[in-house]
């Protein structure tokens, strides 16, 4: 079954997992972060990856940097209220973990590939 990723960088993290025999889930689980005194939900998280054999879980994000608050912000609670880890891989991050890893690409390659431009 063929999985349909957020984001071309989450599928690369993929094919490199893949490449290197490390198991891993897309998506596996959401967690509630915050909910109304009525019961609703007002706030969650869902992890981009989880590593069963590290038992922790992957935040992909191709976003700008300056962005990217919220979805740190999102990480900590889940930490503090579930004792989660969560590994948080940004646009540099990723960059340098398909250069040293990957297809032998160069980083501003593959942030082309992604869509980012180096300006």
């Amino acid at each position: 079954m063929a999985i349909s990723f957020a984001h071309p960088s989450e599928g690369q993290y993929a094919e490199l997992l893949d490449a290197y025999g490390i198991p891993w889930e897309y998506e596996p689980r959401t967690f509630a972060l915050e909910h109304a005194p009525d019961g609703r939900l007002l706030e969650a998280v869902t992890p981009d990856f989880y590593l069963p054999l590290a038992d922790v879980y992957v935040e992909c994000t191709a976003m700008k940097p300056s962005l990217a608050g919220r979805k740190r912000r999102k990480l900590r609670k889940l930490r503090e209220r579930y004792g989660e880890i969560v590994v948080y891989l940004g646009r540099a991050e990723l960059a340098a973990l398909r250069a040293k890893y990957g297809r032998g690409g160069s980083p501003l390659a593959d942030q082309a590939a992604c869509g980012f431009s180096s300006a």
